[in-house]
């Protein structure tokens, strides 16, 4: 399985987009300061949504989409109960 997530940081409400075949593991990781070189500078990563796919070039594609201004607005569509 393949996963496309996004986390937000609980001190000042930023989004991260990612992609991972593990998304507990990955979370972790973000968390301990060995995510990617944007969750580093972070700490306090919450995991708000994610989506799954069999497919990886799928899931690639997804998470292209998700970091573009049209998939931000649909992000934020999205989650706009919790974003509030």
């Amino acid at each position: 399985m393949y996963y496309v997530y996004v986390l937000e940081n609980q001190n000042d409400k930023s989004l991260y987009i990612g992609f991972t075949t593990n998304i507990e593991k990955r979370v972790n990781e973000h968390n301990s300061g060995k995510g990617s070189r944007t969750t580093k500078l972070k700490e306090d990563w919450m995991l708000i949504y994610y989506e799954s796919y069999l497919n990886k070039q799928d899931a690639l594609g997804r998470e292209k989409f998700l970091k573009s201004g049209s998939g931000r607005r649909y992000i934020n569509k999205q989650l706009a109960h919790y974003l509030e």
